[in-house]
């Protein structure tokens, strides 16, 4: 009995037409998402820059607010407030948040590790105004504000951020330089200080960068932490500090048009140091991952 030999063709069929059109149909949606996502930042950098760059000078810079009937001014205490504050909540944030992640990526059972990754994301996702709150019931009420307290509600917003950062950088580190210090002789804690740590370097920096971005935009804990401020620049933690963010809120709900532009103004300088820091973020860990496949 005789059998048809089966046809071959190189024409393509009327489903690998149809694959081919949803895949086309498919990466123009998402390359549509990617330049709208691109075209929303630049419209809001451009309309930032635009209205914000003609109230930068040096006055700016270094006077603060003027007194009523007084024009000019400037926001050097706010800039000063935001240095003092987010460098402050850096200094907590960073070791506690290292400490716990090397805990949980090194040392700790697997039920336990899992509980405070879960904690940890759960944390991050809490709205700054509950943290703010918080704190304002934990040590602002009985003893006032202070830009130290402002600083501890900004920690506890960066903790999560750089603990879960520290935690995936300590997981693309490779098993077999762990193996090789236990190997020489070296305790558990030692491979982790000596050769773990110093290899996430790079990470834990990158993490921490984008930790500090988001703290310098936070407004809602600032607010029930070091709001009531004087129109003095002052270093002194243990006072109440203006800050950038809050420093906009006021002057964009002031009835006079220069504050309106100071207020431009100083979203652009947030903006930039945003911009800056990201930048930064993003060739720390270029620089790490390097190190890392080296």
């Amino acid at each position: 009995m005789a059998t048809e030999a089966a046809r071959f063709t190189l024409s393509p069929s009327r489903r690998t037409r149809r694959r081919k059109l949803v895949n086309f149909a498919m990466q123009g949606l998402a390359t549509l998402a990617a330049l709208s996502a691109v075209a929303v930042l630049a419209l809001v950098i451009v309309s930032v820059a635009q209205r914000g760059a003609k109230a930068l000078n040096w006055d700016f810079f270094t006077k603060t607010a003027a007194t009523f009937g007084e024009s000019g001014g400037g926001v050097a205490n706010a800039l000063v407030g935001s240095l003092v504050l987010v460098a402050l909540a850096t200094a907590i944030a960073l070791p506690v948040a290292v400490l716990i992640a090397l805990y949980v990526s090194e040392f700790a059972p697997p039920r336990i590790a899992d509980l405070a990754r879960l904690v940890l994301d759960v944390l991050n996702g809490l709205p700054s105004i509950i943290i703010g709150v918080f704190v304002y019931g934990l040590l602002v009420v009985g003893s006032g504000q202070a830009a130290w307290k402002g600083s501890f509600a900004l920690a506890i917003i960066m903790l999560p951020l750089v603990a879960r950062a520290t935690q995936e950088v300590l997981a693309l580190v490779p098993p077999t330089l762990r193996e090789g210090a236990l190997a020489l002789g070296a305790s558990r804690w030692r491979t982790v200080l000596g050769v773990v740590l110093p290899t996430s370097v790079g990470g834990i920096l990158t993490g921490t960068v984008l930790a500090v971005a988001r703290a310098a935009g936070e407004t809602a804990p600032l607010l029930f932490t070091t709001s009531i401020v004087a129109n003095t620049v002052t270093w002194d933690p243990r006072q109440p500090m203006l800050s950038i963010p809050l420093s906009i809120f006021q002057l964009s709900e002031s009835p006079d048009p220069a504050d309106h532009a100071r207020a431009w103004a100083l979203a652009l300088v947030l903006l930039s140091f945003i911009l800056v820091a990201s930048l930064t973020a993003r060739t720390l860990l270029a620089r790490s991952r390097r190190k890392l496949e080296r």
